[in-house]
């Protein structure tokens, strides 16, 4: 079958997939078979692909120590890696403990995305507790003293620095005042 339309022959493919020949005009062509289809049946498992996915990987969870074990090839030996990798001896449960969240009486997992670390303690917590009164921050209270706000923000910086004026003229130290603004000339 050839590809394209009757204005551009050589423009798109038709699908090799039987029952579908639908022309694409960016056509998939399969690593394993090399043949071409389209969008709906690139990959192997869609197109019912003889040859094996030979380039393909796969990770796999191991349910007793929580390893991420890399397999290429059929997934009929998931099943068969994994028990290998149980017989080994470096399957060992107690690797699989997870961090959990050091609040009190909380039992909650920390995952990529449910933990947040605090801006006041630095200390990693859940999302129920990311905030100081949550998780009983231990430099909540302390936060006005000046190494805390050294470590602060800049706006308690600025506020610490605007106490400290104590009604002097900040930006004017230097320089003799004026008592009249500068005039300004129109070319």
């Amino acid at each position: 079958m050839a590809g394209g339309t009757e204005a551009f022959p050589d423009l798109g493919k038709h699908c090799q997939f039987s029952g579908c020949h639908q022309l694409d005009f960016l056509p998939f062509k399969c690593q394993a078979c090399h043949k071409v289809f389209c969008v709906e049946h690139r990959s192997c498992k869609s197109h019912e692909c003889p040859e094996p996915e030979h380039n393909s990987r796969k990770v796999i969870i191991c349910e007793i120590c929580s390893t991420s074990i890399e397999i290429t090839g059929k997934e009929d030996q998931e099943k068969k890696i994994l028990e290998k990798h149980e017989k080994s001896g470096n399957c060992d449960p107690r690797k699989k403990k997870k961090p959990t969240c050091p609040v009190k009486r909380c039992k909650e997992t920390l995952t990529f995305s449910n933990r947040t670390i605090c801006k006041t303690c630095r200390l990693e917590v859940c999302l129920k507790h990311r905030f100081p009164a949550d998780h009983a921050c231990k430099q909540a209270s302390s936060s006005t003293t000046p190494a805390a706000v050294a470590r602060g923000s800049w706006n308690e910086k600025f506020l610490v620095a605007f106490g400290l004026r104590n009604g002097k003229d900040c930006g004017k130290s230097g320089r003799p005042s004026s008592s009249t603004t500068p005039s300004l000339k129109a070319y």
